[in-house]
């Protein structure tokens, strides 16, 4: 059934659907938003790594 996983066509509908859910003007924001969020999650799981003993 799913043998390839995500195949091209897929990921257009995902965009496709994003697009009419969240609306073109807002893309900009939720994804600066988004990159920002990763950004602090990785910054504090880095620190969780140096901070834990091995």
């Amino acid at each position: 059934m799913l043998r390839n996983g995500l195949e091209p066509w897929h990921l257009l509908i995902v965009a496709i659907v994003v697009v009419m859910l969240f609306g073109a003007k807002k893309l900009p924001d939720t994804a600066r938003a988004l990159g920002k969020s990763m950004r602090i999650l990785k910054s504090e799981a880095k620190a969780m790594k140096e901070e834990s003993p091995q």
